[in-house]
């Protein structure tokens, strides 16, 4: 039976059993589970006998404020991010482990609520995953872990450094979107401000964002050569699939633009610039879209928009038509 306890109680009025007692209920089950929560360790389904497993960590400052967010938009942003990186590989998400740990003054409420969000982030983005199990603690911040493991149903996964020359680039998901919104939130100065922009799309794909998951199955089911999240911007991650793989990747003006017109009405709306939303798809981080190389002769799954070309390695990693690109991207560290 769940504790009766009234919300409004802290973490540190409860014993960690009663705490666990009011999050697991929350949260959904996995489709793989053989044996869930309760004992020392889960136990899940590997049925070609290997598993994706990737974690991440957001920790309150760097990654996210409770000004901005709420307890629901924590737990699926780090629901989502994580679900990303296995469908980065070619995989479907089975299960999450969550290891959180909060200041003890911190209301019951608040975890209710990320276990609400990481229930939603489940249904919404990799229905039939959920969670397994995972560890509370105390710290000094709010801080979430999560690991997460995938399924890749018998084929080879997708990695950074299987494109070739010829291959075209493609994404799937929004890419600078993210940015701009946290450019829009680091702008207000109060929380009244804060409320009058969560119902900018842009704020919303950085408070709670929604990548295509299901298409990194559909991109290694078509064909792709190499895959991963685009979570530290565009040209930095490409970088890395470049150097990863032994070639350079030239991006044409035709499908940046496309990427950038997919956001330009709201983005133009909030006083961004041409420029500026050129800027965000090639450089800003947290849009956790999905960057793909497929083979010149496979038509590309729905959901995927070419945005360029490899080529043969040359002296920059990452090119804008004949202009080389300088190498940059998101870094938590000076947030």
């Amino acid at each position: 039976m769940v504790p009766d306890f009234e919300n409004g109680v802290s973490l540190g009025e409860m014993a960690e059993a009663d705490v666990l007692a009011r999050i697991f209920p929350r949260l959904p089950e996995s489709a793989s589970t053989l044996l869930g929560p309760g004992d020392d360790a889960a136990v899940l389904a590997a049925p070609d006998g290997r598993f994706v497993v990737t974690t991440d960590m957001m920790v309150e400052g760097p990654d996210f404020r409770q000004e901005w967010s709420r307890p629901e938009d924590i737990g699926f942003k780090i629901g989502a991010v994580n679900l990303a990186d296995v469908a980065a590989m070619g995989a479907a998400p089975t299960a999450l482990v969550v290891a959180l740990g909060a200041p003890p003054e911190t209301d019951i409420d608040v975890l209710e609520g990320i276990a609400d969000g990481l229930r939603l982030a489940c249904e919404q983005l990799a229905p039939g995953c959920g969670v397994v199990g995972g560890d509370l603690s105390s710290a000094p911040a709010l801080t979430l872990t999560v690991t997460a493991f995938g399924d890749l149903g018998g084929r080879a996964p997708l990695t950074r450094s299987g494109a070739q020359p010829g291959d075209v680039i493609a994404v799937a998901g929004q890419l600078g979107s993210a940015g701009m919104g946290l450019e829009l939130l680091f702008a207000t100065e109060n929380a009244d401000e804060v409320e009058s922009i969560k119902g900018s799309s842009l704020v919303a794909a950085q408070l709670r964002p929604h990548p295509p998951i299901a298409l990194g199955v559909s991109a290694s089911t078509t064909g792709a050569t190499a895959a991963m999240d685009v979570s530290d911007g565009l040209v930095l991650d490409a970088s890395r699939m470049a150097k990863a793989s032994g070639v350079s990747m030239v991006f044409d003006e035709l499908g940046i633009a496309r990427a950038a017109a997919a956001i330009a009405p709201e983005a133009t709306n909030r006083g961004f610039s041409d420029e500026d939303i050129v800027e965000h798809v090639l450089y800003s981080g947290e849009s956790h879209a999905l960057l793909t190389t497929f083979p010149a002769d496979q038509v590309l799954p729905l959901g995927f928009t070419p945005i360029g070309l490899v080529i043969k390695q040359s002296a920059e990693p990452v090119y804008f038509g004949n202009r080389s690109l300088p190498i940059r991207g998101w870094n938590p560290f000076i947030y």
